[in-house]
């Protein structure tokens, strides 16, 4: 079983070799691609000097295109696993994740998170995020905005080009559910980067709403037409 990670990271430094170290405990895991998406940091040369597959965009072109890349360098494996550079030693977590692709039970897994610690936003983003999967698909996710999911190579195929920025989640899960597609959320003891509610806070969230919109009103024209 080929089990690849695609890692999109953008200034990552801080976190990304805790990662990487947490992933190399997952012995189904054979191959890890950081795609380093236009940091101004040290996250290529710690991803490097970490021992795996490097790839670099000269500039930030968004997590989307974070995640097509590392699929064009991929080419092939039987799963890939989507997981951010900021979940430390708990992305050996992605166990829970690959192990009902290899039972035959899902199609995707994608990771639900213990509840925030902090505060954050008002739900809006993830409130659109979910009304417009349950729209369009008729099922109820809890976690739509999860960047932590693995899938099945044929899945990959079906899904074709992910959309870019914040919205790639939801282009997946909607891509991936109404192609029939078998879609299960896992319970994972992960922790990652918390968004506060402060003003990059807000800024953030608001882009994640547009590119959220994007998606959804897109995919609503392509059903019209």
């Amino acid at each position: 079983m080929n089990v690849a990670v695609i890692i999109p990271a953008f200034n990552e430094a801080k976190t990304i070799a805790e990662t990487i170290q947490g992933i190399k405990q997952v012995e189904m895991v054979n191959r890890v691609i950081v795609v380093d998406d236009g940091s101004t940091d040290e996250t290529s040369a710690i991803a490097e000097s970490c021992g795996v597959e490097v790839v670099r965009h000269s500039k930030n072109m968004g997590k989307g295109k974070a995640l097509n890349k590392g699929l064009q360098v991929i080419r092939k494996a039987d799963i890939v696993v989507f997981l951010d550079g900021d979940v430390g030693t708990t992305s050996h977590e992605i166990e829970k994740l690959i192990l009902p692709l290899i039972d035959g039970k899902a199609d995707i897994t994608i990771a639900k998170f213990p509840p925030p610690k902090i505060r954050g936003g008002f739900g809006f983003v993830k409130f659109l995020a979910k009304t417009g999967l349950k729209l369009f698909t008729g099922i109820t996710f809890s976690s739509p905005l999860s960047g932590q999911r693995a899938m099945t190579w044929e899945t990959i195929q079906f899904i074709g080009s992910i959309p870019s920025g914040f919205g790639a989640e939801v282009g997946i899960t909607l891509k991936a559910a109404m192609g029939g597609f078998r879609i299960k959320e896992v319970e994972v003891n992960m922790t990652h980067r918390e968004t506060k509610r402060n003003l990059s806070g807000f800024i953030h969230r608001g882009r994640q709403f547009l590119a959220v919109s994007k998606v959804l009103l897109s995919f609503l024209f392509s059903r019209i037409l």
